[in-house]
């Protein structure tokens, strides 16, 4: 007999999926829904991605080595318009854009898995935010978790939050895609896992910079711990829940991201405490840093709200070439002591 929890509640599936977004994770739940036996369709900005995928060339560019069964993309976005479902994948600070392309050709309640972790820069608005200005139309979804797109590319075990606020659909997502090594753990929270998705990232790279200082293992779980502490607080004022925050999409990316410098934001902050500048190692990347991208809406939208973020400040100080790293450690270390609340 299942639980209340178990996810076998309607036998809705959507068969044919769409994908918005060609870089390594749009690529890697593409072979993951694939896999799931679904017919997928795949919108790529470059057209020389569009080809090797149609052709089953894989994609060199942003998921090289990785054996990719060939299917059908376009640069057309309306390539997609016939699709039951969409995962958008496109990174957080070009969504409006990309949604301004898809919205015409989606029909009705069309539901929407945003998969992209990150907030608005300018107007400082979540990605659930951006899909109902810009389609309003859709029915929305948030993935997200500890999941690098190389092991879901390769069938590894991964488990990830859908966020949905109807739970028919959600149970239709989980579904679709889901499978016995890509685990979906439903929530109606898209919140708490929109802000624990974005917030991640900018930690994320004070923690590569930790490494790449040589600070050790202790400081390194520190400023986890710590920067868990900045994730809950601005992720609970902006309306998430503290348990949504606590769970995959929330400390379990913030473990993975902060872990491994597989991840690009990690990877960025480990070059940053090896004394390169913000703007030398993004010229040397082909991929977006999200955290780098997020980390001033991130830091305004907190000002704006009167959270205290003070690992968050550092990063944008370093980012914009204000502090260096040891500065930043410094003025991190010498904060007044305080309770641990």
């Amino acid at each position: 007999m299942k639980s209340s929890g178990d996810i076998a509640r309607t036998e809705t599936i959507f068969q044919r999926i769409g994908v918005a977004g060609a870089g390594a994770w749009g690529t890697a739940l593409a072979i993951c829904a694939g896999a799931a036996g679904r017919d997928v369709k795949i919108w790529a900005r470059e057209p020389e991605i569009a080809a090797t995928l149609t052709s089953g060339d894989g994609n060199p560019a942003f998921l090289p080595a990785t054996s990719i069964p060939a299917m059908p993309a376009s640069t057309d976005m309306a390539h997609l318009a016939d699709c039951d479902a969409i995962l958008l994948v496109a990174p957080a600070q070009h969504l409006r854009a990309t949604l301004k392309s898809l919205a015409p050709h989606l029909k009705p309640a069309t539901p929407i898995a945003l998969c992209s972790k990150g907030i608005e820069r300018g107007t400082h608005k979540l990605m659930t935010d951006v899909l109902a200005e810009e389609a309003s139309h859709a029915s929305p979804a948030v993935l997200s978790g500890p999941s690098f797109a190389i092991d879901v590319a390769r069938g590894l075990p991964t488990a990830v939050t859908l966020a949905c606020p109807d739970r028919a659909t959600g149970d239709a997502w989980v579904r679709s895609i889901g499978r016995p090594h890509f685990r979906m753990y439903w929530s109606d929270d898209l919140v708490g896992a929109e802000a624990g998705g974005a917030i991640k990232n900018v930690l994320a790279i004070a923690c590569g910079v930790c490494e790449g200082l040589g600070l050790g293992r202790s400081a390194h779980a520190a400023l986890i711990a710590r920067g868990f502490a900045e994730m809950t607080r601005l992720g609970t004022r902006l309306g998430g829940r503290p348990e949504t925050l606590a769970g995959l999409c929330g400390l379990g990316d913030l473990v993975l991201t902060c872990s491994s410098p597989q991840s690009r934001n990690m990877s960025f902050g480990m070059e940053l405490g090896r004394g390169k500048s913000a703007a030398d190692i993004l010229a040397s990347r082909k991929a977006v840093t999200e955290g780098v991208e997020t980390a001033p809406a991130v830091v305004e939208l907190a000002r704006k709200l009167k959270v205290d973020l003070p690992i968050c400040e550092v990063v944008l100080n370093m980012i914009e070439g204000r502090l260096d790293a040891r500065s930043a450690v410094d003025r991190l270390l010498n904060r007044p002591m305080k309770e641990e609340a």
